[in-house]
């Protein structure tokens, strides 16, 4: 059985075809540049490789040309569309309305497009591709949406709920939702299988660190709070956003430059950050480099992300009482050796010890904490095309 899976954005996507089977990786790639010019890029899990500059001014030419990559290429891995038995979209905002994955159709559509709102720069662009995916692929094949809220629905109310009036949660639903749970749950599941024990019976901390962020409490196999909020603004900075800060700071700003909330929407989610700190790029290659060759505003940037990393592991032993182990993922967490070893030194109170050999992996899965630490560190690349085509076969064999 073949599961094709679609991580769509603004002007790009990413997709993977993948063998349940063996849970194997037959073939992936990405059009970039959607809506400019328009590139393909596809690998088969053999080596063949396809690259093309070829029009893509809607994602339908996108998924046109990802069809001829995968069936007609000379890095083809499938003769025609009766060999895809499911298509598997990851979807960031799924709200109150949705608690898990679930097929596609005309209402799940709507629904997702009426939550854009609440993750602006993710939410549209997925609406655009399911409907350009259902234009190229038919509506025979059937089409399930996996949502990163989904894994954060078990948190209680003391962690979702804002101190604002009420009545916002009851008519707005405005309350915290979390992000990249797709990636937590994924994570925190495999942490589980390293430690062999039942993740019921742990403790977990999970950090997706990339240009997004997120740190997710994971207790007894779920999720207990995380730090992204209502929308995947809150938290800690990133590339370009923000993390948490005093509204009142952005009324002051928005009363003396005479901004809209679009503008301070703008400023927060697409221009502070690594971004706005350091003034020289939004990718912590970049930013390190920069701090490097001594740009003070790079390290300040550098050393203002990783204090509040700091802070929310922390908070989240705090909250759960204790810690049995803790996991880096996503670009940063699984290539950045000073990052990882900055906290665990910070963390020896807790009797975290550090193997600084073994810290010095980039990409890969490894344990990184000493036999006598009193907690585990794992570094462990993330997988969530692989999460979402095992939720996209439960739901299509039910």
């Amino acid at each position: 059985m073949k599961i094709f899976v679609v991580n769509a954005g603004s002007s790009s996507l990413k997709y993977q075809l993948i063998d349940m089977d063996n849970e194997s990786v037959l073939a992936k790639g990405l059009c970039e540049r959607i809506g400019v010019t328009g590139a393909i890029s596809h690998k088969a899990a053999d080596g063949r490789e396809y690259k093309a500059e070829t029009p893509m001014p809607t994602h339908s030419e996108a998924f046109e040309a990802v069809v001829y990559a995968m069936m007609k290429s000379d890095a083809k891995v499938i003769d025609s569309f009766d060999e895809i038995s499911a298509i598997g979209h990851r979807i960031v905002q799924g709200g109150a309305i949705f608690k898990g994955s679930c097929l596609v159709n005309d209402k799940v559509i709507e629904q997702i497009s009426e939550l854009g709102a609440m993750a602006p720069l993710h939410n549209p662009a997925h609406v655009i591709a399911i409907k350009a995916c259902i234009k190229t692929f038919g509506d025979k094949i059937p089409q399930v949406v996996v949502f990163d809220t989904s894994f954060h629905q078990t948190m209680p109310p003391k962690a979702y709920m804002y101190a604002l009036p009420y009545d916002y949660y009851e008519r707005l639903a405005v309350r915290k939702y979390g992000a990249h749970g797709t990636s937590h749950h994924f994570v925190s599941d495999r942490v589980a299988v390293l430690e062999n024990k039942d993740k019921k019976d742990l403790k977990i901390i999970t950090c997706h660190l990339g240009n997004g962020c997120s740190i997710t409490a994971v207790k007894d196999g779920e999720c207990k709070d995380t730090s992204m909020g209502f929308t995947p603004l809150d938290g800690f900075m990133m590339g370009t956003r923000s993390g948490s800060l005093d509204p009142s700071a952005l009324t002051y700003i928005a009363e003396k430059d005479n901004l809209s909330a679009a503008d301070i929407n703008a400023i927060c989610n697409k221009k502070s950050g690594m971004l706005g700190i350091s003034g020289v790029s939004n990718d912590n290659r970049d930013i390190a480099a920069a701090a490097q060759s001594g740009n003070e505003r790079a390290r300040l940037a550098i050393d203002m992300q990783r204090y509040q990393i700091l802070k929310f592991i922390g908070s989240y032993i705090a909250a759960m009482n204790g810690v049995d182990a803790i996991a880096f993922t996503g670009g940063i967490g699984e290539n950045d050796p000073e990052l990882r070893e900055y906290v665990c030194e910070n963390l020896k109170y807790m009797g975290v010890e550090i193997d600084k050999e073994a810290n010095k992996c980039r990409g890969k899965e490894v344990k990184i904490s000493t036999e006598n630490s009193k907690v585990d560190i794992f570094v462990i690349p993330t997988n969530e095309e692989l999460a979402i085509a095992r939720d996209t076969l439960a739901i299509i064999s039910k």
